[in-house]
């Protein structure tokens, strides 16, 4: 299984792309999310690059109804490729179903479809094993908390994204099962909400669990962006940021702008513009009737205030 498309095919792509002009078009979750955004920056970049590509990019706005409607207009126009970022995970087999009886080439990106397994060979996947990012910041809590003594204590509160995601789930689990099964399984957990991704409704949910009364010692969210949400329901109910473990996971802009600032222990680095590249590279290679694997996977990294320096202004 790949990691990602080699950059030598990036002149072989550039080279067919003189010789024809190729349609993508482009179905994005949600413009309004900020991962989703760089995903969509990094899809014109390298269409750019490449050269000879008639980008059509829309926003299915969360909606999966919108979305399949996109899907379904595309395929009448007769697209060249498609590429996805699911607003419903599990909506995957009917889109396959429909792309492939249209003999139009399908990329999922970022959010793992949920036939994953049985992908069509004319459909791929680019993103992440999304295990592995609550894995690797659940790690780094657990380590934090040892060092203030909480490590059999802690009160440790997950913000989840999209329910309807696979990368909600699997974060959220792969984080509850790294605790338990280390240093800290004595931790409890004591709440877990989705946020859907989004910062207001992160500063929603934490504001209502500081009124309970109940202490917060960690929270771990599963984007930076819900974990920037949090932050600001804590500071403005005059918490000490020490006090509490704050985790995230993309390594944002605005997620390191937080880590600067001393108010974001963790967050877990995924390559936006790596993904968006790759996924370009595959629906070209696809529409040009070339073979990609089905799977490529970027792995993700962990970050810390000791590292941050080296990801700034990559995502």
């Amino acid at each position: 299984m790949k990691t990602i498309l080699a950059a030598a095919s990036v002149a072989a792509l550039m080279a067919a792309g003189a010789a024809r002009a190729e349609t993508i078009a482009v179905s994005m979750q949600s413009f309004d999310n900020n991962f989703q955004t760089l995903l969509r920056q990094g899809l014109q970049k390298r269409a750019d690059e490449v050269g000879g590509v008639a980008l059509q990019i829309e926003d299915a706005q969360t909606d999966v109804a919108k979305q399949l409607n996109q899907v379904n207009n595309f395929i009448a126009l007769g697209v060249d490729a498609i590429i996805l970022t699911l607003a419903d995970t599990s909506a995957a087999p009917g889109i396959s179903a429909a792309a492939e009886s249209a003999g139009i080439p399908l990329v999922y990106l970022n959010l793992q479809p949920a036939n994953i397994d049985s992908l069509p060979e004319t459909q791929a996947y680019v993103g992440l094993r999304e295990a592995e990012s609550g894995a690797l910041g659940a790690k780094a809590a657990c380590d934090l908390l040892k060092a203030q003594g909480k490590a059999d204590s802690a009160q440790v509160y997950i913000l989840m994204g999209d329910l309807a995601h696979e990368a909600t789930r699997e974060r959220t689990q792969s984080a509850k099962d790294t605790l338990a099964a280390g240093d800290c399984k004595g931790v409890t957990i004591a709440d877990e909400q989705p946020a859907a991704w989004q910062r207001t409704n992160a500063l929603d949910l934490t504001t209502n669990w500081i009124t309970s009364g109940r202490p917060i010692d960690a929270i771990l969210a599963n984007n930076d962006e819900m974990a920037i949400g949090a932050i600001q329901a804590l500071k403005a109910a005059g918490t000490p940021m020490q006090d509490v473990v704050v985790v995230g996971i993309d390594a944002t802009a605005d997620g390191l702008a937080a880590m600067q600032a001393g108010d974001l222990d963790v967050t877990v680095f995924q390559n936006a513009a790596g993904q968006a590249a790759s996924a370009m590279d595959a629906a070209l290679a696809l529409a040009r009737g070339q073979t990609v694997e089905r799977q490529m996977m970027v792995p993700f990294e962990l970050v810390s205030p000791q590292t941050m320096a080296a990801y700034a202004g990559r995502n």
